[in-house]
């Protein structure tokens, strides 16, 4: 409805583009298109409530936003004879997409106005979601979504025809100005109302919406594309991870697969840490509750931590982040301005309680592990170690081939002071614009978005595009200010004064769950050589080629190969067929000439071949691969 909108951050690109000029590279027709399109799908968000009460006048309606591929309204349909909440099937979003269409062909104007809190009720009376966002409207506590607004009041009406909602728009000025042919609705999902899990469950009907049919037709090939390469599917197929109701959901339980792939992502951090000047630290799963006291954490993060446990009068929670723990170990000694900046990287597993309606496979969990790391530094070496950060989420996009990717530079409110955030207006301004300054030095583009930084300084978060164009949020880069003086955290300047350093929170493989994820979906499974959890799968065409299958694996494995010979009583092809849907890149085919000349003969996961390859030969290419971590086949 308008720009103060809350969503989730995959929701919000589309409106934070449309809001900067210059900073994220868009030019002023890219900016008009986005803002065309936010306007368009924010229009149909009402039409489809309109076109639900006409065909289902007992509903009671509740919000609807534009989000960034379209469009959704939350209803509550009442309850059935027996008892049962109502829900919408297949067919009722065909009736709903045709009368949406009959609305569209009226032309009907969009006309705002201003209300009173009186009016507004009197007008919303049969509607009790709408009462309930009133209340908060006239409290100045939220904006017409529910959501928690700095902005100030005011209630405000679009009307189209015989159908008025609260808004504050912007819309199309007619319902003729939008493309029949060019939305459809998707699905229909469960919600919780204001995301309260002890509150009612509505019926959130999704929609997509584009400015023309022929970019409907790529939107809906991607989700088709899209739903080959769910990580939840895939996850499976390819035993990677599972989940299990006695362990508890959103508690992933790796496989041996999945943990391949943990330790190849470490691997790849360490080294690249090390390079750039990290230590290593290790930190316990549990801590004193007067340690996230200090911090500041438990009073802004309680509803996300599991409860605390209680031993011999002291209480204890497990740790939702590591930060804490990496202050106490910079604190442990006197440090000199010399020994700065101090680098400290940890996997450590945080634990953090979503919600149940919030929890989505890898990419929302409960237990976690943060690819995490905190830089203390002086104010002179901030830009440097700013951008070194930003360098380092540059160089995995280049690894992994990730093309496309936005950087949001989320800043505070004022009027959030004392409450959302850190009151000190004074180092905010400074910080922020420390953080506007590093990026424009190192000419990195990013977007700036009001009122979402953390509550102790601002920070960079990290939006990248699978290779599908599917949205993905990754990682962050925060400045805290606030934190390293509660804990005492000092250094020694060249004048023997003490000062307060700067501490850099920064994940730039997020956690291992949410990065799988990614990566699973990005690449379809077919993972590069160097990220496979099976390297080559070794096919012997009979018995008889059992002894030379076993000779060429253990050849392999002393070269450091993830390789498997099959010796199974399945055919040839069978076999070959296995190791395709495991997305095995190498397969190699061993009968008699094999074994004789020494060679092999290679299928590649691509469906490429070639016969007689020497044995050595082929060592030397997938060590290569591995080596290098390349890409190609």
């Amino acid at each position: 409805m308008a720009e103060q909108v809350k969503q989730p951050k995959e929701d919000k690109e589309a409106q934070a583009v449309a809001s900067q000029n210059g900073r994220n590279g868009k030019n002023g027709k890219e900016d008009k298109k986005a803002d065309k399109l936010y306007r368009l799908r924010h229009s149909l968000a009402h039409i489809m409530a309109q076109a639900v009460l006409e065909l289902y006048p007992e509903a009671k309606i509740a919000i609807g936003p534009p989000i960034d591929t379209g469009f959704y309204y939350d209803f509550d349909l009442g309850v059935d004879e027996e008892g049962k909440p109502r829900t919408f099937k297949p067919e009722d979003l065909e009736k709903i997409e045709k009368r949406m269409r009959e609305i569209i062909a009226q032309r009907l104007p969009f006309e705002y106005r201003e209300v009173t809190a009186e009016e507004a009720r009197e007008l919303f009376k049969d509607q009790p979601y709408k009462l309930e966002l009133i209340e908060g409207l006239e409290k100045g506590e939220v904006d017409e979504y529910g959501n928690e607004t700095q902005e100030k009041p005011v209630i405000s009406t679009y009307r189209q025809g015989p159908f008025e909602d609260l808004c504050r728009g912007p819309h199309v000025e007619h319902t003729g100005q939008i493309p029949p042919d060019a939305f459809k609705l998707l699905s229909v999902a469960g919600a919780y109302w204001r995301g309260d899990e002890n509150r009612p469950m509505l019926q959130r009907i999704y929609g997509t919406a584009w400015a023309n049919k022929k970019e409907l037709k790529n939107y809906l090939h991607m989700l088709e594309e899209a739903k080959k390469r769910d990580h939840r599917k895939l996850g499976r197929e390819l035993e990677i991870f599972i989940f299990d109701e006695e362990v508890g959901p959103g508690l992933p339980l790796w496989l041996p697969n999945g943990g391949i792939l943990i330790e190849e992502l470490e691997k790849l951090a360490k080294e690249v840490e090390e390079r750039a000047g990290y230590d290593r630290v290790r930190t316990p799963h549990v801590t004193k509750e007067a340690l996230f006291l200090r911090s500041g954490h438990l009073p802004y993060y309680a509803e996300s931590m599991f409860p605390p446990m209680e031993m011999e009068g002291v209480r204890y929670y497990i740790k939702p982040m590591n930060c804490p723990f990496h202050h106490k170990i910079y604190g442990s000694k006197v440090r000199s301005y010399r020994e700065l900046p101090v680098r400290l990287a940890e996997y450590g597993t945080c634990y953090r309680y979503e919600k149940s309606g919030e929890l989505f496979g890898l990419m929302r969990v409960r237990s976690m592990q943060m690819n995490d790391a905190h830089i203390y530094c002086t104010e002179d070496q901030f830009e440097e170690e700013f951008l070194g950060v930003v360098e380092l989420y540059n160089y995995y996009f280049k690894l992994f081939g990730i093309d496309k990717y936005v950087m949001r530079l989320s800043t505070h409110h004022p009027k959030g002071l004392g409450k959302k955030y850190v009151d000190n207006p004074r180092l905010w301004q400074k910080t922020e614009e420390m953080v506007r300054r590093a990026m424009d030095h190192g000419n990195v583009p990013y977007v700036e978005v009001p009122d979402e930084a953390a509550f102790y300084g601002p920070k960079i978060d990290v939006q990248i595009w699978s290779a599908i164009g599917k949205e993905f949020t990754l990682a962050t880069n925060q400045v805290d200010f606030a934190v390293p003086e509660r804990f005492d955290l000092t250094y020694v300047d060249k004048d023997g004064k003490e000062k307060t350093p700067l501490c850099i929170h920064r994940a730039p493989l997020s956690t291992h769950e949410r990065m799988i994820g990614f990566l699973i979906e990005h690449y379809a499974g077919n993972f590069p050589v160097w990220l496979a959890p099976e390297q080559v799968r070794i096919i012997p065409i009979t018995d008889a080629h059992h002894e030379y299958a076993l000779q060429l694996e253990k050849r392999l494995r002393d070269a450091h190969v993830r390789v498997k010979a099959d010796l199974g009583s399945e055919r040839m092809n069978a076999k070959i067929r296995s190791a395709q849907l495991m997305k095995v890149p190498y397969m190699l085919v061993v009968g008699d000439r094999e074994k004789e000349e020494g060679t092999v003969s290679l299928r590649r996961r691509d469906g490429k071949r070639r016969n007689a390859m020497p044995v050595e030969e082929f060592v030397a290419l997938v060590t290569e691969r591995i080596a290098t971590r390349s890409p190609e086949l």
